[in-house]
């Protein structure tokens, strides 16, 4: 059961394609190459021609249950240790010539750990060519005799293809040739570099006989790398400085108007032969990047990308020349792709830059795996989740072929030592995981009408030849049924045997002569058919002559016509140009204009949000203004009542605080009058009677003349409740309290001064009533129940 993949953000559905839409799986081939040595441990076996089994080798240790596990796998064809190249690609990559040959696309690419022999299979080696030379040299094989010549089509830096015309292809043919610089290719008279020469013998050439003759072709080729997940073009010629080398441009990945993928700047080389593009692919392969690793001498530390890019288009009704009109332009690539090899660090004792370039080669083939496990959920799930092809540059490149349509061919290399077990095993997963995904099968293209100029040419010629040898009794059958001189080849009599054993032997030499005799008739009348055939042949030439020289006369005052035509349209194109020239600069302007009136509105946008922030932002500074203010006038009330409150209240203690002192004033002027009254009217020496004492609890009294508390009985106190302002209540007392004191002072005073002395004193004394004042404003401030 497979895992799904977390962390994704699911993609907004597109959409929805035809459900009619015919798809193929990805077809999965694996190769198993031979062991290094005959003594070492083998960990796969080829069960049939489509499955193969994993042994685990013996210092494996168990699976759970104790036992060794086998597991099988199935491909679409299994290819064993003595497969030839040629068989090799015969069942993969010749259809996929024969596709690029009818416009559909297609992707091969090798997949497997480091020394499964990837590279091999690709390129091969001198009398062992690999898939790439193959596939050049059957391209070449059949579109040899139809190609266009150098320049017609051009690359427009877009991903696309324009056509030139003879003249403007001339003129780059020659200014190619004047070029000093430009090397010269095996095409043009040089030696072919020595590596490239024997890769294919004659006897293993190969072509395809569905090959329109109504259409020229054209081949362009590049190649490039992904190194450390950065793009780099193998086929630039980037100017060396040795005092300051600089390192590789990167390339980047762009989109064009049909939504495919392509590599931005990267060069592309019209090739006319299956040398000359080797040549192409071999300048580059010495640029790649290889190493030598504890697994590989030379391992590939590269994805390696070779585009073999065809253009195609019909020609005119004459047959002479191409069609220039672009949209008739037909282009179809084949990708063939060297994958690098997955490796364990552990094994590689990689360090610094092989561990870096180890790192990234895992991760590009972790996304590839994770791309196929999610197409592969979307496709069998129903599930749209978005497939991760930018995490990588190897993914995001070939997303065209996995959503588009196309073909894809993958060949799975296996090492079948025991020391690669493990990593054989999750290469196998991944490849049977691979083979369920679908890609949706490339349609036909039609091509013009009008460009069935070359073949429908020679038809008609033949038919034309044909009918006018039947009307003058010609052997009109020679022509169409050979058959007819085959029969008159057989019926010639046999040469006997020329050998004189006897001289008596009059038999053989009268034979021999007869047998000349007749065969020199046949001679004979053949030549005399020959002659009547050969004069009425040459009076058909002199009809056609004298017709075709009727047409040159004829086509020599439309010529004239058409010169005077082509002046006046010569006058309207040069008039036309100078007014695309002004519309162009009208346009240079318009635009000018347009971007500064979008940039104008956009600042007008932006400022008119900003003023729409900023009244918003008002907005709510003048609603919390608002709230806030109302807030403040709640709590102004509130507190503005609260002290109002307060305020009443401490006005009504001050007045009642203010009664009070005016009524111990009057207390105290009461008391005083009483004590004046009292001692005026008693002969006791000017003081009050004593007068009879209430029991009462006694109080402690400070003595005056020796510092210590003495008892004292006062007197009883007597007074009267009653309500205040205020409401509260107030105690009005009738009598007061006397008190006695005992010093020096006041005895020499009394002895002394007599009655005048002893009013004295009572005056300065504080009033008696002070206690009792307290006691009646404590019971003042106590809350009425």
């Amino acid at each position: 059961m497979q895992r799904p993949i977390k962390g994704r953000t699911p993609r907004r559905p597109g959409p929805k394609k035809a459900s009619n839409i015919e798809k193929d799986p990805v077809g999965v081939y694996c190769r198993i190459r031979p062991l290094g040595a005959e003594d070492e441990e083998c960990c796969v076996e080829m069960i049939s021609s489509s499955t193969i089994q994993l042994h685990a080798p013996d210092g494996l240790k168990a699976n759970r249950n104790g036992e060794y596990k086998e597991t099988q796998y199935s491909f679409k064809k299994v290819f064993g240790i003595n497969t030839t190249q040629m068989e090799l690609f015969e069942d993969v990559a010749k259809p996929l010539i024969e596709d690029l040959i009818h416009c559909k696309n297609g992707l091969l690419f090798t997949y497997g750990v480091t020394g499964s022999g990837k590279t091999f299979t690709m390129t091969g080696s001198p009398g062992e060519g690999g898939l790439l030379p193959r596939c050049l040299d059957m391209l070449f094989n059949s579109i040899g005799p139809v190609q266009a010549k150098r320049f017609v089509f051009k690359p427009d830096d877009k991903n696309g293809m324009e056509i030139q015309g003879q003249v403007d292809a001339l003129l780059e043919r020659q200014k190619r040739d004047s070029q000093q610089s430009v090397p010269r290719t095996p095409s043009s008279r040089q030696k072919a570099d020595p590596e490239c020469a024997d890769m294919i013998s004659s006897e293993e050439a190969c072509k395809s006989e569905n090959v329109d003759e109504d259409c020229c072709y054209s081949v362009f080729v590049s190649y490039i790398e992904v190194y450390n997940n950065y793009i780099y073009d193998l086929l630039e010629d980037a100017p060396f400085d040795p005092i300051r080398p600089k390192a590789p441009q990167s390339k980047i990945l762009r989109e064009d108007q049909n939504h495919n993928m392509y590599v931005a700047g990267c060069t592309e080389v019209e090739v006319k032969s299956t040398e000359e593009a080797f040549g192409i692919f071999w300048k580059g392969q010495k640029k790649r990047r290889i190493a030598n690793t504890q697994l590989n001498r030379e391992s590939s530390r590269s994805h390696s990308v070779f585009t073999v890019k065809l253009a195609q288009a019909p020609l005119d009704a004459d047959g002479d020349h191409i069609l220039q009109d672009k949209n008739q332009v037909n282009v179809s690539q084949l990708c063939l792709v060297d994958l690098a090899g997955s490796e364990r660090t552990s094994r590689t004792r990689a360090e610094g830059s092989r561990l870096r370039e180890a790192g990234n080669i895992n991760q590009s083939l972790m996304t590839l795996r994770t791309c196929m496990e999610v197409l592969r959920e979307n496709q069998m799930c129903g599930t749209n989740k978005m497939v991760p092809y930018r995490d990588s540059k190897v993914t995001h490149l070939f997303k065209n072929y996995f959503d588009g349509e196309g073909k894809v061919r993958m060949i799975v290399c296996v090492n079948p030592k025991a020391d690669d077990y493990d990593e054989t095993m999750l290469v196998m997963r991944f490849a049977e995981m691979t083979q369920e995904v679908e890609v949706a099968r490339p349609v036909d293209r039609t091509i013009c009408a009008l460009a069935a100029g070359r073949r429908h040419r020679n038809r008609v010629f033949r038919d034309e030849l044909s009918r006018r040898l039947e009307e003058q009794g010609g052997p009109s059958n020679a022509f169409d049924d050979p058959a007819l001189l085959n029969q008159l080849m057989e019926s010639l009599p046999a040469m006997p045997r020329c050998e004189l054993v006897d001289p008596a032997d009059d038999q053989t030499l009268p034979r021999l002569i007869e047998v000349l005799e007749t065969r020199h008739r046949v001679r004979l009348m053949l030549t005399e058919q020959f002659n009547k055939t050969a004069i009425t042949l040459k009076g058909m030439i002199e009809q056609f002559d004298s017709q075709l020289n009727a047409k040159e006369t004829l086509l020599h005052d439309q010529r004239s016509k058409l010169s005077e035509k082509e002046k006046v349209l010569i006058n309207q194109r040069t008039e036309l140009e100078r007014l695309e020239k002004k519309s162009k600069t009208l346009e240079y302007k318009v635009d000018i204009l347009q971007k500064t009136t979008d940039m104008y509105e956009h600042d007008k946008r932006s400022l008119q949000q900003e003023l729409e922030t900023r009244e918003q932002r008002l907005q709510r500074e003048l609603s919390e203004r608002r709230r806030m203010e109302q807030q403040m006038q709640g709590m102004v009330t509130d507190t503005k009542f609260k002290w109002e409150k307060e305020c009443e209240r401490r006005v009504n203690a001050k007045q009642l605080e203010m009664q009070n002192k005016l009524w111990v004033k009057d207390e105290k002027l009461k008391q005083l009058k009483a004590i004046v009254t009292e001692s005026s009217s008693c002969g006791n020496g000017g003081f009050p009677a004593e007068r009879p004492e209430k029991p009462e609890r006694p109080s402690r009294q400070r003595d005056h003349c020796t510092g210590q508390n003495r008892s004292a009985s006062p007197s009883p106190l007597h007074g009267n409740v009653f309500k205040t302002r205020g409401g509260g209540q107030a105690v009005q007392f009738t009598d007061i309290e006397t008190l006695k004191e005992c010093s020096t002072a006041s005895r020499k005073r009394r002895s002394g001064s007599g009655d005048g002395a002893h009013i004295e004193d009572l005056e300065n004394r504080p009033p008696v009533a002070s206690t009792s004042s307290s006691l009646w404003y404590q019971k003042r401030r106590k809350p009425q129940v």
